[in-house]
């Protein structure tokens, strides 16, 4: 059975201060928060008004991918759903089984493996058809992106267009810090997520300057108890290093996101800048890929790949292509 439509599957956020504790009380579901650690999180959101800028993103890109398919045969209806946002995987599923849609090709949003970037959406994915029933389509994951060049391209494109920001006299002394959301140390034995990060940035990092850039890779918006060991270093720690050094412009990277969302605009653009400014470092942050026009194709790529399997797998690199499937313990919970 050939795939009939495509749905997009994405984290979710809210549009409004009555959205940001629902949203949040749907991503901490099954987790032992506190309560006051929802609450801080929520002040946050009230420095945007209680938007999180992912979902309009997601509808610039989804427009985007729609006018690449219809240009250039790809006969697939767009579908898109979320985590822990409306619209809900759930009723999107539901949706798609009464447009009677029968099989659909799915891509998540994250470039990376690991249990919070992608089995856990294949388990959400799996909990949504089973709410539906015998109707509910199959759901196929397209691969893993990280060393696609349709992912690599633009955030070269980014990392460059950052570093023109800073005074020529300085640009060769820059430092450029790639950053993507740490996970628990059991979480990153158990999957690539670590491995595929480092690639992407090996192969990003020698334009902006030629071979030899100096960069590095830290964590940021960790969560969980202090004796629980997370991936390291912590953006600020390598910020602060970086000062010690001797450094005064950082070109920071945030590698892991594809859209904005709360972890760029809070994390970065207040928090990080705020320390920043007070160690006297002129930071640049890169803007994420987006819905730039090779990232847009890539999609399109990604799918026709499917569709066709004659048609080349693009990927960058030495890792080669990432498989269609990924092993059934591969991203397991450590």
């Amino acid at each position: 059975m050939s795939p009939d439509a495509f749905l997009l599957v994405s984290f979710g956020g809210p549009e409004g201060p009555d959205d940001v504790m629902p949203f949040l009380e749907n991503v901490v579901r099954g987790k032992n928060v506190p309560r006051q650690r929802l609450l801080e999180v929520v002040r946050h959101y009230e420095l945007f008004d209680g938007v999180s800028p992912l979902n309009e993103q997601n509808r610039a890109l989804l427009a985007a991918v729609a006018e690449e398919f219809n240009s250039n045969g790809v006969p697939l209806p767009i579908y898109w759903g979320n985590r822990n946002w409306h619209p809900l995987l759930a009723d999107t599923v539901e949706q798609m089984a009464a447009d009677g849609v029968r099989r659909a090709l799915a891509l998540i949003t994250s470039p990376f493996g690991s249990y919070p970037s992608c089995r856990q959406y294949w388990e959400d994915i799996e909990r949504a058809r089973l709410s539906v029933g015998p109707t509910a389509p199959a759901i196929e994951k397209l691969r893993l992106f990280y060393n696609h060049p349709g992912f690599i391209e633009p955030m070269r494109e980014r990392v460059s267009a950052a570093f023109q920001k800073i005074p020529p006299e300085r640009r060769s002394a820059a430092k450029l810090l790639f950053t993507a959301h740490s996970i628990p140390f059991s979480m990153a034995e158990c999957s690539p997520y670590e491995r595929q990060l480092r690639e992407t940035c090996r192969i990003i990092a020698p334009l902006p300057l030629g071979e030899g850039t100096d960069w590095s890779l830290a964590f940021q918006s960790r969560s969980g108890p202090p004796s629980q060991r997370w991936l390291e270093p912590n953006i600020a720690d390598a910020i602060r290093r970086l000062h010690a050094e001797g450094a005064t412009d950082i070109v920071v990277v945030p590698i892991g996101c594809l859209a904005e969302n709360m972890e760029v605009i809070y994390d970065l653009d207040v928090e990080i800048a705020k320390l920043c400014d007070e160690l006297g470092i002129d930071m640049i942050r890169a803007d994420v890929v987006g819905r730039h026009p090779r990232f847009v194709r890539m999609i399109r790529e990604l799918v026709v790949e499917r569709l066709d399997p004659a048609s080349p797998k693009l990927f960058l690199g030495d890792a080669g292509p990432w498989p269609d499937q990924c092993a059934d313990d591969c991203c397991r919970l450590g």
